[in-house]
């Protein structure tokens, strides 16, 4: 079995954007340009990548084994839930912080198309929090990161803002409260307004995707119960985004929480162009089935091994 390193460094994700060029170049018959756009990346850039990919012998008489394969599979991906691009980086089931490898990988993804104060919209999580600390510490130029959800206290004690290059909008709020009209009330408060009027604007959108499982952000920090989770199983959820729960074909489990919950819905999320889901390992394979779906994602960031999985279960039904 291959052995893949535990985090991905830049050096792995710059080999990825070059085979990335060399398969749309050499494969899919792309123009520079095209590649550009597809990329998020200058035409400059787009020679540099084939010139080091013909140097370094990933092109040869074909792209190496390995690396097409993983092309394949995003081009799967793409193919098969209507997506505008997926990232599937070495699988990291087994490893003992598949969410790291992933973040990092997202983070960089990112980066490489953000431009200088960008806006960009972060949803409630693990990962999320986990890439919101990178962007924050490897961003060249100043990031906007906006708030899609109350509680965001979730992510601060990582985030030291002296030194760092990012801008947090917040949602300044839980995520869930007492009673709808507290709720109602909240979101007529002028900060919370700023902040709706911020989401539709920012130019990509990151989402985590939740499982079903102990190990669910929303339960580790004791906003749900273990009971509450039952029954949310109990009426069809496999999974979460922005703490909205899902059935297995996307649809909203239509429960209580809603009235008191403090995020952008999943019918607004649908609406936003470049929306960015970031999860892996095979335990959130429904959950992210669930999202892809629903249509509410127009990126996908995974690793290899829960890649394979959602394109043959979803090939069974």
């Amino acid at each position: 079995m291959d052995h893949f390193p535990e985090r991905m460094d830049r050096a792995e994700y710059d080999r990825a954007l070059m085979v990335k060029a060399a398969w749309y170049y050499y494969v899919e018959d792309y123009t520079q340009q095209k590649i550009s756009d597809l990329l998020g990346v200058s035409r400059s850039k787009v020679v540099s990548l084939l010139e080091t990919a013909r140097q370094t012998g990933v092109i040869q008489f074909s792209i190496c084994q390995s690396d097409g394969g993983r092309m394949q599979t995003e081009r799967a991906l793409m193919s098969r839930f209507g997506l505008h691009d997926a990232f599937v980086i070495p699988g990291v089931s087994t490893l003992p912080s598949p969410n790291e490898s992933i973040a990092q990988a997202a983070a960089m993804y990112i980066l490489r198309r953000a431009e200088p104060n960008t806006f960009i919209n972060m949803g409630y999580g693990d990962t999320t929090s986990r890439i919101l600390n990178h962007l924050a510490t490897g961003a060249q130029a100043p990031l906007n990161l906006v708030s899609l959800s109350g509680g965001v206290n979730y992510y601060l004690p990582d985030i030291h803002l002296g030194g760092y290059n990012a801008r947090l909008h917040l949602v300044p709020a839980p995520l869930l409260v007492s009673s709808k009209s507290v709720r109602e009330a909240l979101l007529q408060e002028p900060d919370l307004v700023e902040i709706s009027r911020m989401i539709p604007l920012s130019s990509m959108t990151v989402v985590g995707i939740g499982a079903m499982d102990d190990d669910a952000t929303i339960l580790t920090n004791g906003i749900l119960t273990k009971n509450d989770f039952t029954l949310l199983k109990m009426q069809g959820a496999v999974g979460d985004l922005l703490s909205h729960f899902m059935d297995k074909n996307g649809r909203l489990i239509d429960v209580d929480l809603e009235d008191r919950l403090l995020s952008l819905s999943l019918d607004e999320l649908r609406q936003l162009d470049n929306v960015i889901g970031v999860a892996g390992g095979l335990g959130k394979t429904d959950a992210i089935l669930a999202a892809l779906r629903g249509r509410y994602l127009d990126v996908l960031i995974t690793d290899e091994d829960t890649a394979l999985r959602l394109l043959k279960e979803s090939a069974e039904g």
